[in-house]
């Protein structure tokens, strides 16, 4: 396998793109500027909101209740879309998607996929599936166009071209239309906004994700800032979508929760500037929408994670990247150094669970300090940090870690089950640091501690432990002499002050 594949892959090429992202000043700044931006926005809007810890509680609740009850709230919100005049399909994998996606496109003859941001459409590469078959996928979504001109990925869920800026995004503009467009906001939206328009028009199937499928009503409800959403699903006649079969509320009292941690914890709006809820086809006597909806409802290695106690939760993600904001690890790499469609902390849980690979997937979960910023960030209350241990250990379990760290830890669970071995191990490492230390400390560590040391140093062994210490310290106190105390004065039982 040659160098290139080796970085494709998620885990074995997770050293390198995390060198090369660290290496890119302007990546960092920008990922940096924009996650604090979105961060602080979130915070604000958390304390304007009031009371938020309690709906973070009530959308912890109702996203457990529908994973609990997952199989019941399907058969509703699938009976209900076909009740509207909708068509279902349930898919076991993202081949049998990508299948059901091509009959589709073929028996209407499509040669133009207009397409809404959908993470899911990512995760099973269907825009790689349509050029093979010589049909045109547009993204529609100003992040997502931007990507597509540049050949990239989504390194963001909500903002998936935050690592580019106003310059670069103008010479990709300057390269597609042969004009000249300056670096500024307004210019480059506005070409955008005149070249997507003709898509939007001349598509034959309009392709969306969803972000909560309401059980109810069988409606289908799509959330974005820019209004192509809104376009994509309602100008051509087809409309398909393509959902995570957990992405499901019970009642549209539910929607109302989790829309207000969604656009408060994703941008900090009160509420995102287009809210769509799509129930079936345009009817008879509607001046809009499609002829037709299709619904393609995606298991995907999602129902793996059922009734596992661990991992369950991780299906209450409502998709809105606040652990991302959060996480000091994403915020100095961004999210293509993970090398999966789903990047920070639930891409790091949630790519090794669906791709149910350990050895190579399974990687992405040392991506991560550990800290908990992502769960206190979290909507929904997930323990990604805490699975971010559990995937650590099942990784241990099936002995995928390397040979030298198994042989490693041994060593050390061997010296610290011994009073005796542990004394020694730590007296020997005052010595065997010796030819490391400059100045009082380890400034280019061997072995494993070179990544330590990379960007910081590491402090020296003190030739005395804290123990040894301690117990000189009692030596001391034991046999130090003993101070006679001063007789106390009697007490003054009334009558004149004691005179000095």
């Amino acid at each position: 396998m040659n160098q290139v594949d080796e970085k494709q892959l998620i885990g074995t090429g997770l050293k390198k793109r995390t060198e090369e992202a660290l290496a890119d000043q302007f990546l960092r700044k920008a990922v940096a500027f924009t996650t604090e931006k979105l961060k602080s926005a979130k915070l604000q809007a958390a304390e304007d909101f009031g009371h938020w810890e309690e709906w973070r509680e009530r959308g912890k609740q109702i996203r457990k209740h529908v994973i609990e009850n997952l199989d019941y709230y399907l058969t509703q919100f699938t009976d209900n879309v076909a009740k509207a005049g909708g068509h279902v399909y349930f898919c076991k994998t993202g081949d049998e998607a990508v299948k059901i996606f091509m009959e589709l496109a073929e028996e209407r003859r499509a040669k133009l996929v207009a397409k809404g941001k959908s993470m899911v459409s990512e995760e099973i590469h269907l825009n790689h599936h349509l050029h093979e078959k010589g049909i045109e996928a547009i993204e529609t979504d100003l992040g997502e166009y931007i990507l597509q001109l540049a050949k990239e990925t989504p390194s963001h869920l909500i903002i998936p071209a935050i690592h580019k800026n106003k310059q670069q995004i103008a010479e990709l503009f300057n390269n597609e239309s042969g004009e000249q467009f300056p670096p500024e906001t307004k210019v480059l939206a506005g070409y955008a906004r005149q070249r997507l328009r003709n898509y939007f028009l001349e598509a034959d199937i309009g392709l969306t994700g969803c972000n909560f499928g309401v059980a109810e009503s069988g409606s289908i409800t799509l959330v974005e800032n820019e209004g192509n959403g809104r376009m994509v699903s309602t100008i051509p006649k087809t409309h398909v979508v393509i959902m995570g079969m957990e992405r499901l509320v019970p009642t549209y009292e539910d929607l109302e929760v989790v829309l207000n941690l969604l656009a408060r914890s994703a941008t900090g709006q009160k509420l995102t500037s287009y809210t769509s809820m799509i129930t079936g086809p345009r009817r008879e006597g509607e001046a809009d929408g499609p002829e037709e909806l299709h619904l393609i409802i995606l298991d995907n290695g999602r129902s793996a994670q059922l009734g596992d106690p661990v991992f369950q939760d991780v299906l209450h993600c409502i998709r809105c990247a606040a652990c991302m904001n959060a996480c000091p690890v994403y915020r100095h790499v961004g999210g293509h150094t993970y090398g999966s469609v789903y990047s920070g902390p639930i891409g790091a849980v949630l790519t090794p669970l669906l791709q149910q690979d350990m050895k190579e997937a399974g990687q992405l979960a040392y991506a991560s300090s550990l800290c908990g910023a992502c769960y206190e960030a979290c909507p929904v209350k997930i323990p990604l940090h805490d699975m971010l241990v559990q995937l650590r250990a099942r990784k241990v379990k099936m002995g995928l870690t390397p040979l030298a760290e198994r042989a490693a830890f041994k060593s050390f669970q061997t010296a610290f089950g011994s009073v005796t071995l542990y004394k020694m191990a730590t007296k020997s490492a005052y010595y065997l640091q010796k030819p490391f230390i400059s100045k009082g400390y380890i400034k280019k560590g061997p072995g494993p501690m070179s990544g330590w040391t990379q960007s910081r140093f590491f402090p020296m062994k003190p030739k005395q432990s804290f123990r040894e210490r301690w117990e000189a310290l009692q030596k001391e106190l034991k046999n130090a002499p003993v101070v006679a105390k001063a007789p106390e004065a009697p007490a003054n039982k009334g009558g004149k002050p004691h005179e000095h």
